[in-house]
């Protein structure tokens, strides 16, 4: 009788153990998981300024510097003053720049699509591309940035800080650094060079 009753207790053991897994698997799915580690910033489409849809697939082989840019920050000048610098001398390298307009930082993005794109092209001289004005932190957060956050955190949180926060993607889609809006573009220059001699 004892015998049994072990038997059936370990028996109902194992289907409790076997039902615990089955319900963490569905939980937290393993494939799902692994999907997401493996995605890259090639995987997602996003819109230009004009609103057209753009995969960023376009860019695989490339080294990225995607950045959120305010037209009336303090830091607007300097940031796209140096942003054109590295443009214009690496763009024929393998380099590009991604520019996401963002008015949640003090407001200092106001403008539409439109008159965002003409205070880049005429008054900073912006050639890199431009794209759709978008949403970084919150709950509408663009999906690029919720996945650029995933990626490389900040010191205080996830959260992106102020305009001009800065992220660097490698040639296979990963994003290897993220930087501070107070962080000069030039003095991010060596990290893009190493990036762009790796093979």
């Amino acid at each position: 009788m004892g015998m049994k009753l072990l038997t059936l207790w370990n028996f109902v053991s194992i289907l409790f153990l076997a039902f615990a897994f089955f319900l963490y698997s569905h939980t937290y799915p393993s494939s799902l998981m692994a999907s997401e580690s493996s995605k890259s910033i090639f995987d997602f489409t996003v819109k230009n300024i004009k609103g057209n849809d753009v995969s960023l697939s376009q860019y695989r082989g490339k080294v990225l510097l995607i950045v959120n840019v305010a037209s009336e920050c303090g830091l607007t000048q300097t940031n796209y003053k140096e942003l054109s610098v590295l443009y214009e001398k690496y763009k024929g390298q393998d380099f590009e720049i991604l520019a996401f307009p963002c008015n949640q930082f003090g407001s200092q993005e106001p403008g539409t699509n439109e008159e965002i794109e003409q205070t880049v092209c005429t008054r900073f001289k912006a050639e890199f591309p431009i794209f759709d004005k978008v949403e970084v932190n919150g709950k509408n957060a663009a999906p690029i940035y919720q996945f650029l956050k995933s990626q490389k955190g900040g010191i205080f949180g996830d959260g992106i800080k102020w305009n001009f926060t800065k992220f660097l993607v490698d040639k296979e889609g990963k994003v290897v650094d993220r930087y501070a809006p107070t962080t000069s573009p030039l003095k991010i220059e060596k990290d893009i060079q190493k990036l762009l001699q790796s093979s």
